[in-house]
């Protein structure tokens, strides 16, 4: 699959690199208000869909600033992003990861507002949420928060770049948490075959670099030089300046109130005059080239990368030359090199795209991911590789190619859906910092002609002579290691193997014959689903949903079977039957994904869901396709065994996924059925061959409940048809109360500390206190509740105590059973001292409930309100809500509804009355220091009863 450049272009739908093209008109947005008119300089708007009824503007304010204003009032949440033109490649030589913790600084409070907590403190009372991220050469703050409170929350945002504080006193405790942040990270494979990349590239390039910052890095300056705080705001004068801050905003009021907000509240960042830092440093030289180097992962996983130096294409972005590129050699259909190499057994997956760009320079890379067969045989790829090039260059620059991509963007960017207005407004300030404004929507779409010069210009730097290649496994033994994420590697030969050739199949891909042609909007809107039939053994409903204006369909198919999970055997089979069925079709329907027809087939408890999702025009060819694969498609060894090799991997490299994801895990093993441990899944997985995936599916598809939904650009009538076609072909006959239904347990005072089975080296400690009952009542109360508990907890035992960088407290439901999650990721603190400091916590958190009143509880039960009826942002994401609801048993489609108004009715009495059972009666504490002994989940939650549906 072609993979998007590292900093550059940055969309929200996932459509293939840089592929989107269609002309819009470019129009004048009415004149600013009067009273602003005098700091800003220029008003205009950019092209956007035909399809987006949004209100732009694009203002430069007289300091320099750049802003974009988006209008929609259909918006029930506003967002802000500032991105800022520096990162860490502006790193100082003896300051390592300055960037990184001059951004941690900015959140610590400011002359106006000098409280810690007073950004997020606002932000969590409103149903806000924030963050901040800093890349190579940028550096972005975003927040989201409800539309009425923005004028409060811009006003605390801006001060982050007009008078930050750079408190003293707060200098030790975020390093600590800047530090945490890197422990957390260390053992990641991803930044250890970087950290080692980075000995190959040129030491002079400011990328190269250590990025994230740590206690050494960042310890106190030696005598005689300037102190760390000083160092701080140094960089911060150096290059914070408004001409190199992009700010974009999207809220429901008008044009003209958000800029007289933005005007006022941001036209004090002072203006230095400032400009893009620019890197004219290589970031290879080409004495270093070739190179190869070998380097040790800790997860099962064998990856091989290719990477060639080559300008970077942002500098082209209006023709795309290495777009086609990345097309061709991420091809995945049939004869493409990832099938060759899957035919040959040697390959899982491969992407090819643009990364490590800067601007000036960047590296085309291509990205394999290996089986143990293909581990042995590198030379043979490698050569294959350099001839799927060649038969690019001999015949693969043909300009119907480039149209036809052009043709698939043209469609996407017609039909563009907005998102959340938090990813519009992060998408677009980055993408104000590079790209002229009137492109800032259309930049990743457009695709103004075939530019053969400059894609021969790309085309010919992946030459052998040309090539970095990178391999990591696990048993790699290394000479060195690298210098911030201790990973053992080695440099290795780069001569040519003459005994290597290339496997044979390579073909390039034909036209795509699945690009819809019937794009027509229906013009058909329903307030919720239908149930269209309901048959034995079958229940159909279907939404007409055009508000999305795409003529796109979301179908799922829930094929049900009573004893899915009955065992991790069944468990793992179900598994391996879904994952054949996408890998099987891989090469065949890889075509039909790039014209944006997806399809997808998942194991859960009760059975095997198929997802659709694309164009209605055709959309019936690929589920036709999909069910007779299902139905009658060869089960051969050597899908089967690649599918099973790739499950294997998965459940073995579980103990190294970060610490606080398997204590969730581990959670919901003990407290849902049915439910499977992953090391269960692991052994049972072993157990099997493909004479057992295939009595399987004989006896899974024999008996059968279905369940299906469409929701989207169609009618009745087709979804009639279309849901019927399925129908037709499975012949589901088993009644909903042969199926089991997932089950949430309750948990007991007396059940024992839980232990997850994992690798890694910190600490952790997870505690859940679980609701008394499934009830409306219970659920609103706890969301409320865990609304309360999130800034606090995160201002005492990250900000205040530094316990570590992973620290969160809120409402985390367990299917409908309601519980409150209080979690702690430490790299130094044992579990004993965060579960008393969680103690503690909650101590205090009972004396502040003892003095809560109706006024001061009131935001928060809004929130709550607010963030349950929050208005679906893409079809998929409808979709899916809608799905899960009729999951659990929600046909009337109210259940949210429902608890929102229940939460507006949650008085501090019913907290206060609820909150000692909470304490004391439902805990359970999930907890790891390293060295601990995994616990026997299953074993040790046996006994545990169903958590009932209400205390009547």
């Amino acid at each position: 699959m072609p993979i998007a450049p590292q900093h550059a272009i940055v969309r929200r739908p996932l459509a293939l690199l840089g592929l989107l093209a269609l002309s819009a008109l470019l129009l004048m947005s009415p004149v600013a208000a009067d009273d602003t008119n005098e700091t800003v300089d220029e008003v205009i708007t950019p092209k956007v869909s035909p399809h987006d009824s949004r209100d732009y503007r694009v203002l430069t304010l007289e300091n320099g600033l750049e802003v974009l204003l988006v209008s929609d009032p259909d918006a029930d949440k506003a967002a802000a992003s500032m991105n800022v033109d520096v990162g860490s490649a502006q790193d100082p030589e003896d300051l390592a990861g300055l960037a990184h913790f001059l951004e941690h600084m900015l959140f610590l409070g400011t002359e106006a507002y000098p409280e810690p907590d007073a950004y997020q403190g606002y932000l969590s009372r409103h149903a806000g949420s924030h963050n901040a991220f800093t890349a190579s050469q940028d550096t972005n703050y975003f927040f989201d928060i409800e539309p009425d409170a923005l004028p409060g929350a811009l006003d605390r945002f801006s001060r982050f770049f007009i008078d930050p504080l750079f408190n003293a006193d707060r200098l030790e405790s975020e390093r600590n948490v800047v530090h945490s942040e890197y422990q957390a990270r260390i053992r990641d494979d991803g930044r250890r075959e970087n950290d080692v990349l980075n000995q190959l590239l040129n030491p002079r390039h400011p990328m190269t670099g250590f990025s994230v910052g740590s206690r050494d890095t960042l310890s106190d300056r030696p005598d005689g030089e300037p102190p760390l705080r000083e160092r701080v705001i140094d960089f911060y004068e150096q290059y914070y300046d408004a001409n190199v801050m992009h700010l974009a905003v999207i809220a429901p009021q008008p044009l003209n109130k958000l800029e007289a907000m933005v005007v006022e509240d941001f036209a004090p960042i002072a203006d230095n005059d400032l400009e893009r830092p620019v890197i004219e440093t290589p970031l290879v030289t080409a004495d270093n080239l070739p190179a190869a180097v070998e380097v040790q992962s800790l997860r099962d996983s064998r990856q091989l990368r290719f990477m060639f130096p080559v300008p970077d294409p942002i500098q082209q972005y209006r023709h795309k030359p290495a777009d086609l590129l990345a097309h061709l050699l991420g091809h995945e259909g049939e004869g493409s090199l990832l099938a060759v190499l899957r035919d040959a057994g040697l390959a899982d997956g491969l992407s090819a795209g643009i990364s490590r760009n800067d601007g000036r320079h960047a590296l085309f890379t291509v990205s394999i991911s290996l089986t143990p067969d293909g581990a042995e045989r590198l030379d043979e790829i490698e050569v294959t590789l350099f001839a799927a090039i060649k038969r690019i260059r001999e015949a693969g620059l043909e300009e119907w190619r480039y149209k036809e991509q052009a043709r698939l963007a043209e469609q996407d960017f017609r039909f563009q859906q907005h998102g959340s207005p938090l990813s519009g407004a992060m998408r677009l300030a980055m993408n104000l910092s590079r790209f002229p404004v009137q492109d800032v929507q259309y930049a990743p779409y457009r695709m103004d002609g075939f530019d053969r010069q400059a894609t021969e210009r790309y085309l010919d730097a992946l030459r052998p002579e040309n090539r970095l290649r990178l391999y990591s496994a696990p048993d790699v033994e290394g000479e060195e290691v690298s210098p911030w994420f201790d990973a053992p590697w080695r440099e290795v030969s780069v001569s040519e193997n003459p005994d290597a050739a290339p496997l044979s199949g390579l073909a390039l891909p034909a036209p795509n014959p699945y690009i819809a042609e019937d794009l027509e909007l229906l013009d058909e809107q329903d307030e919720q689903p239908s149930r269209l039939l309901n048959d034995p053994g079958f229940d159909l409903w279907h939404m007409a949903e055009a508000s999305f204006d795409t003529p796109k369909v979301e179908w799922r198919f829930s094929l049900q079977h009573p004893d899915a999970s009955a065992t991790a055997r069944d468990a793992v089979l179900a598994r391996l039957l879904a994952g054949w069925l996408t890998d099987s079709l891989n090469e065949a329907l890889y075509p039909a994904r790039l014209a944006g027809h997806h399809f997808d087939a998942y194991a859960h408890a009760r059975g095997i869901t198929l997802s659709f999702s694309g164009w209605r025009d055709r959309q019936d060819q690929l589920m036709q396709r999909v069910l007779e694969q299902l139905q009658q498609g060869g089960i051969d060894p050597a899908t089967f065994e690649r599918v099973q090799y790739r499950l294997q991997r998965e459940w073995r490299n579980a103990p190294q996924a970060a610490l606080h994801q398997q204590a969730q895990r581990t959670l919901a093993e003990a407290l849902v059925r049915p439910q499977w441990p992953t090391n269960a899944l692991l052994e049972a997985s072993r157990e099997l061959d493909v004479d057992a995936l295939r009595d399987f599916r004989g006896d899974f598809l024999a008996e059968l409940r279905l369940e299906a939904m469409a929701v989207g650009n169609l009618d009745a009538e087709l979804a009639t048809r279309e849901g019927q076609l399925v129908a037709d072909a499975l012949a589901p006959s088993l009644a909903e109360t042969q199926i089991p239904d997932l089950v949430p347990l309750r948990a007991e005072p007396d059940l024992p500390e839980l232990v997850p089975d994992t690798t890694r080296n910190e600490s952790v400690v997870l505690r859940y206190l679980q609701g008394p009952d499934r009830s409306l009542e219970s659920r609103a109360r706890l969301a409320v509740l865990g609304q309360l508990l999130d800034t606090p907890f995160y201002q005492q035992l990250r900000t205040e105590e530094q316990l570590g960088y992973v620290v969160n407290a809120g409402y985390s439901p367990l299917l409908d059973a309601p519980g409150i999650s209080l979690l702690v990721q430490s790299p130094e603190t044992q579990s004993e001292v965060i579960q008393a400091r969680i103690d503690a916590f909650l101590t205090d958190f009972a004396t502040r409930l003892e003095t809560l009143d109706e006024q001061g509880l009131a935001p928060y039960r809004q929130a709550v309100h607010d963030s349950l009826v929050r208005r679906d942002t893409s079809l998929s994401g409808k979709a899916n809500r809608l799905w899960q609801a009729m999951s659990f048993g929600d046909t009337d489609f109210d259940e949210r509804e429902k608890l929102a108004e229940q939460a507006l009715a949650v008085t501090a009495d019913d907290l206060r009355a609820l909150w000692p059972e909470l304490r004391e009666q439902a805990v359970a504490s999930v907890t790891f220091d390293p060295g601990d002994e995994p616990s026997d989940v299953v074993e040790l939650t046996r006994h545990l009863d169903p958590l009932p549906e209400s205390d009547a």
